[in-house]
């Protein structure tokens, strides 16, 4: 082999190298502060992400503005931060949330929220809570299939833990989630 060939040879290895190695880093802080890419184990947020789905939620969300009501976000799981949990938020800071028949109220609204969907609601009852500042109550939307605030130790999500909001699944087939 002649010694120019060696150099071109060496010139391509260092070329591809720089290239992997950009994609490498690139990657890593797309989602380390851009974007959370998860799967969704369970069927708790059935019928809008089923279970296996992979969706991915904008970090940046809530840079300039809190969570809102019926956001879907990502989170760290109250009672054991090294999962990552899907749910609706449904109570804000401040509100006090209760269940009656399966129904959400918040205050001492007499009207219950407009949740069209929740999959095959409960008939449940729960007692008035009231969410911390700077907190969340969340919820399933398949309540009868979620391990969500009614049933955590830690009853709320602190705003902290909240990594991003859902903007859409990409498997088994592409669809925008920010507005369900």
């Amino acid at each position: 082999m002649h010694e120019v060939d060696k150099q071109e040879i060496i010139k391509e290895v260092i070329s591809w190298t720089k290239t992997v190695v950009l994609a490498v880093v690139f990657a890593l802080v797309i989602t380390q502060f851009v974007i959370v890419n998860a799967m969704v184990p369970t069927g708790s947020m059935e019928n809008i992400i089923m279970p296996n789905d992979r969706i991915v939620a904008f970090r940046l969300s809530y840079m300039f503005s809190p969570p809102q009501r019926f956001d879907i976000v990502v989170f760290h799981n109250p009672d054991d931060r090294t999962e990552l949990y899907v749910k609706r938020v449904i109570g804000l800071p401040g509100e006090t949330v209760t269940i009656r028949g399966g129904k959400v109220y918040i205050n001492d609204e007499t009207t219950p929220l407009r949740d069209s969907f929740v999959s095959w609601p409960k008939h449940e009852y729960f007692e008035a809570i009231t969410v911390p500042e700077d907190s969340f109550y969340m919820l399933g939307d398949n309540r009868n299939n979620s391990l969500d605030s009614r049933m955590w130790n830690n009853k709320f999500v602190p705003a902290d833990d909240i990594l991003g909001k859902v903007l859409f699944r990409y498997f088994p087939n592409i669809t925008i989630l920010a507005n369900s």
